[in-house]
């Protein structure tokens, strides 16, 4: 029963994330050498891909990597998303690759010129305020812009706690893993967010150097409040939902009739008993009818409503 609650709770985030718009760009750097790149490529592509399923929608996620990760396209990618979003809205920034610090400045190392913390900060602070941000920087000295970046509206998840941990990171592998992954889910709910991937990521960056016998060299940290309201993964029932316009039809139908429930229910007090009954049970087989057709269309699109996932990839 705790599993089915959890999984109708995570149909009912997905709707009313699909009510606001989440825009996220993700930009691998260069590797420096083959070995580097090719991880790095290949990070960025799962992070693409599964936020185009978190979101629904592919449009909404844009990928720089390697050489197309300049300054300028980066720029222009931000500058197009802060010109769209509105209020209520959330941006998503992924940063993977190598980072140095000087001491005083923080620098992403890209294709051309390297673009500078101080840079990345401006181009982030002309979103609205209104506007949530989540910024993963998975590079090397990555902490040195955690508390410089940090903003009421802002998350910030850094593969490092300073910019002293200069060396190669293993954090955006684990964030990428993380958000393909049901073990990352922790409430079950198909919707991963980013408190529960960075739980997954930070987890697996020490076991994997407690698996090497080597000595933790980068220790994540998350500066910001409400990590959980970012959704960066969803599998299974939800992502169905999220990414299928007649689901989502039919979920706004049901909330609506469950408002009437809420209603009814306040009124209980004022009605004879008979009046009451009658009337509920007059919605609750109206909210009956919406779950079976989502259930057809469940069914019709490979999920298996007998509780296996059987999703369409």
């Amino acid at each position: 029963m705790k599993r089915a609650a959890a999984a109708m709770l995570g149909l009912m985030l997905a709707a009313g994330q699909a009510q606001a718009a989440i825009r996220v760009l993700v930009v691998s750097g260069l590797g420096g050498e083959p070995s580097y790149d090719e991880r790095f490529a290949g990070w960025s592509g799962t992070v693409a891909k599964a936020s185009a399923t978190a979101t629904g929608d592919a449009e909404l996620v844009q990928r720089l990597a390697g050489n197309a990760a300049t300054r300028d396209a980066i720029q222009a990618a931000m500058a197009d998303a802060a010109g769209t979003l509105k209020s209520g809205d959330q941006f998503v920034l992924v940063l993977l690759g190598h980072g140095t610090y000087d001491g005083s400045e923080y620098r992403f190392n890209i294709s051309g010129p390297d673009i500078t913390g101080t840079e990345m900060l401006a181009m982030l602070d002309r979103f609205p305020d209104s506007v949530a941000q989540l910024v993963v920087n998975a590079t090397s000295t990555s902490g040195a812009i955690a508390d410089r970046w940090a903003k009421p509206h802002r998350v910030i998840i850094t593969a490092t706690r300073s910019g002293g941990e200069r060396n190669a990171t293993r954090f955006g592998g684990f964030w990428a893993e993380a958000l393909v992954s049901e073990e990352a889910d922790r409430d079950k709910d198909g919707s991963i967010n980013a408190q529960e991937a960075y739980d997954y990521a930070t987890r697996k960056v020490a076991d994997a150097f407690k698996s090497d016998a080597a000595i933790l060299t980068e220790r994540a940290k998350l500066t910001g409040k409400d990590p959980g309201r970012f959704v960066v993964g969803r599998y299974g029932t939800a992502a169905l939902f999220a990414n299928d316009a007649q689901l989502q039809a039919l979920r706004g139908e049901q909330g609506q009739v469950e408002l009437k429930i809420g209603a009814l229910r306040a009124r209980k007090a004022e009605l004879p008993e008979d009046d009451y009954y009658n009337q509920l049970e007059t919605v609750l087989v109206e909210l009956a009818r919406i779950g079976a057709r989502i259930d057809a269309r469940l069914t019709a699109l490979g999920m298996d409503m007998g509780g296996g996932a059987n999703a369409k990839p």
